[in-house]
């Protein structure tokens, strides 16, 4: 319905040099999550590169455009849990991303061209601003609501509370289950619907919404975005000598926290590290990743102060080593076997080993992982059978059932076999990586 208007390029070591700018660590820059992505989703990092393809994990900075293609999908995390959706051929840019001295957080995304779903939470006094059309749309309390914009037309839908909408034919206050359209050939003037139409993407942003819902509860951690991740893809435990640490499900002996992802250059940032795991985002640029002999690695929540866009662990296995920093380039560079993943899809078959940590499956497709880690620690590996999630026209919820047929793997320790000795000393500093 909304149509849009990848190239990369590799640049000389001299060029790098030229660009380089300092990292992440040392920046006040607020820095956003891609926390889903599904089909053809590009990005602009504004590295010089125009749009390349983008995937999971990857950070959203101030002057990012992100576009979908036709079977695109993608979903951004604001630091308080607050989401922005966009459906396939929905072009976004997020022009601010800023924060006052006292810590309030704003934003402004413009909706440049298709539709997108915001799910605005209104904690800590964070305000977006979201402009489509000539339209404004300022949000500093909790609100839902569909908004689309062509060439032609615009039109915004309540799906929780009252929304208001500032545009040149004035302010238009929109109450829940309400729908307004903007004529653009005609000074935008707004008209309210009588009848709330129902869009086919409603579905997929009411499941994402109750996803976050669900597993976004008791969060203590002072950020919400990759909070809900954490609880369906692993668990905490009290590991003594080293305190509360979260380990992903599907962790088997030889597993580390950095066998996939890829590096991405930013512009004033540097490099940072975008995980492939579909939980891989807070403990990536918080805390300290920990190898505990006996139970693996583990993550350390906290270091909540500063950014931290780099590899960083205390202690490793032996003969672990962590990925390096690129130089000479500022082309995305893939680490691993399963590099950055692409779209978070479910495929019709998909077999989960030890050592996968969640790669593949999609969040909130089966309601519990540990079960089904446990399956798998004793099999070496469990086939999963999905029907598809969505398609384009209708919305359908994956339907998933395992069976313990495929046991590709020979039996080994368990991956959560014990924890560590009790008493066991902690690292400390161990050898601190960026």
């Amino acid at each position: 319905m909304y149509k849009p208007g990848f190239h990369r390029m590799v640049l000389t070591a001299l060029a790098c040099a030229l660009f380089a700018l300092p990292a992440a660590a040392e920046s006040q820059a607020r820095i956003v999550r891609l926390s889903d992505v599904q089909g053809g989703v590009q990005i602009d990092k504004n590295t010089g590169l125009g749009f390349e393809n983008a995937f999971l994990n990857l950070p959203i900075t101030q002057g990012t455009q992100l576009r979908t293609r036709a079977s695109g999908r993608a979903e951004i995390e604001f630091e308080d849990g607050s989401t922005l959706r966009v459906t396939p051929n929905t072009t976004v840019e997020f022009s601010t991303l800023g924060s006052s001295d006292g810590g309030k957080r704003f934003s402004t995304v413009n909706l440049v061209e298709g539709r997108a779903y915001v799910n605005w939470v209104g904690k800590s006094g964070d305000k977006l601003t979201l402009n489509f059309s000539r339209e404004k749309v300022e949000l500093t309390q909790l609100a839902h609501f569909r908004v689309a914009t062509s060439s032609t037309a615009a039109e915004l839908a309540s799906f929780k509370n009252e929304v208001e909408v500032v545009g040149p034919s004035g302010t238009v206050k929109v109450e829940k289950k309400k729908m307004v359209t903007f004529d653009v050939n005609d000074n935008d003037q707004s008209t309210v619907a009588k009848n709330f139409e129902v869009d086919p993407y409603d579905e997929w942003d009411k499941q994402s919404v109750e996803y976050h819902d669900q597993y976004a509860k008791n969060n203590s951690t002072p950020y919400g975005y990759g909070y809900s991740d954490l609880s369906y893809y692993g668990g905490y435990s009290n590991v003594p000598g080293y305190g509360t640490l979260w380990q992903p499900f599907f962790t088997g002996v030889g597993w580390n926290p950095f066998m996939d992802g890829a590096w991405s250059w930013y512009p004033g940032m540097g490099y940072m590290w975008a995980s492939a795991y579909p939980w891989g985002w807070m403990p990536y640029y918080y805390g300290n990743w920990a190898f505990v002999p006996g139970y693996g690695w583990g993550w350390q929540p906290g270091g909540w102060s500063g950014w931290r866009g780099g590899v960083h662990y205390v202690g490793a296995a032996e003969g672990f080593h962590g990925p390096v920093e690129p130089r000479g380039t500022i082309s995305t560079v893939v680490v691993g076997k399963g590099g950055p993943v692409m779209a978070n899809s479910p495929a019709t078959g998909l077999v989960v080993t030890r050592a996968s940590a969640g790669i593949g499956i999609p969040r909130g497709s089966l309601g519990n992982l540990h079960q089904l880690s446990t399956q798998v620690a004793k099999t070496g590996s469990v086939e999963l059978h999905a029907a598809p999630q969505f398609s384009a026209t209708a919305t359908r919820a994956a339907g998933y059932n395992y069976s313990e047929e495929h046991a590709a793997m020979s039996s080994s320790a368990p991956a959560r076999a014990g924890g560590p000795p009790a008493g066991h000393a902690s690292s400390g500093g161990g050898n601190g990586h960026r």
